[in-house]
């Protein structure tokens, strides 16, 4: 909330309604402010003591991101994930004041978002080969 307190209030709608979309969508996520990084994020619980980092939600003053760690491996059906040529492996979507947000089509990217991050690392490999 404190992070959210700081950012201008249409940015902070848009951001809670983000925040329970991956709730919906991965009921188990482990919501946490990172303030280094200005965002929240979300860990997947994976095992007795260790989690896997899957999303974000980026406030920033003119838009929001709903992010991906591995966003590249994803598959992007509807072609709504941005970030290539920018990052290599992150992706995400933007939506600004007045956007609409498709909820059931966000719900679907979380939900694959959470199962590529608990994918070890090779067969994560593996399942982008798939997509």
């Amino acid at each position: 909330e404190s992070l959210l307190a700081a950012v201008p209030p249409p940015m902070r709608e848009i951001a809670e309604v983000l925040r329970r979309v991956v709730h919906a969508a991965v009921p188990d996520a482990l919501e946490r402010v990172r303030p280094g990084w200005r965002l929240i994020g979300y860990d997947l619980p994976i095992g007795p003591r260790r989690t896997a980092y899957f999303c974000f939600v980026l406030p920033e003053p003119r838009h929001v991101h709903l992010g991906f760690e591995n966003g590249v491996l994803m598959s992007d059906p509807d072609g709504v994930l941005q970030g290539a040529g920018v990052t290599k492996r992150v992706r995400w979507v933007t939506f600004r004041s007045g956007d609409a947000i498709p909820r059931r089509q966000l719900e679907a990217l979380v939900r694959e978002a959470a199962e590529l991050a608990a994918l070890p690392a090779p067969a994560r490999a593996e399942s982008a080969g798939r997509r």
